[in-house]
């Protein structure tokens, strides 16, 4: 081979081996871009996990505190009816004037009853002779002729009283209203 192909060769080489090095560049950035949206990806796809296990975290509290606030909604409502029995029981004995040591006996452990299940978070739902009726708040037993025209519509009779525990209501008061 004489000088001059050897600098022949050398000229291909050096021109070849900067457009090698253009496409290896290329190749390079390619690779960095590729790796660049896998790492994006994974980092959307961790941050949504962690959102959705905080929500879960959220939820689960929120459950929880409500399962406490009610757990003894089963209790509570259970209790009701003998908390009507004894306002039947004290409305009966104070028409009997003999009765007195009893009715305060019972007036006694009717208000401790009640005393303790307030603290366990009842409450009584105030509705009233007049009151608008209201389906959402109130439980219509049945209707009868208003005796006057500003009590159409309105709660002429309460029949049982209602009860609250905590926020929910666990007995709707039963009421009759006018036509």
């Amino acid at each position: 081979m004489s000088k001059k192909d050897k600098t022949k060769d050398t000229l291909e080489a050096q021109v070849e081996a900067p457009q090698e090095a253009v496409v290896q560049e290329e190749d390079v950035r390619t690779e960095e871009e590729k790796l660049q949206e896998e790492l994006q990806k994974e980092k959307d796809k961790f941050l949504r996990l962690f959102a959705e296990f905080e929500n879960y975290k959220k939820r689960t509290t929120r459950e929880r505190i409500e399962l406490f606030k009610t757990a003894g909604e089963d209790v509570m409502k259970s209790l009701l009816p003998i908390l009507d029995d004894f306002e039947r029981a004290l409305n009966h004995i104070e028409d009997d004037k003999e009765a007195e040591d009893l009715r305060k006996g019972v007036l006694l452990i009717y208000q401790k009853l009640l005393t303790s299940l307030e603290q366990k978070g009842l409450s009584h739902i105030e509705v009233k002779q007049g009151d608008v009726f209201n389906a959402d708040n109130h439980e219509a037993i049945t209707q009868i002729a208003a005796p006057t025209d500003d009590l159409k519509g309105k709660i002429i009779d309460v029949i049982e009283k209602g009860y609250a525990l905590g926020d929910k209501v666990i007995r709707f008061p039963k009421v009759v209203i006018g036509q």
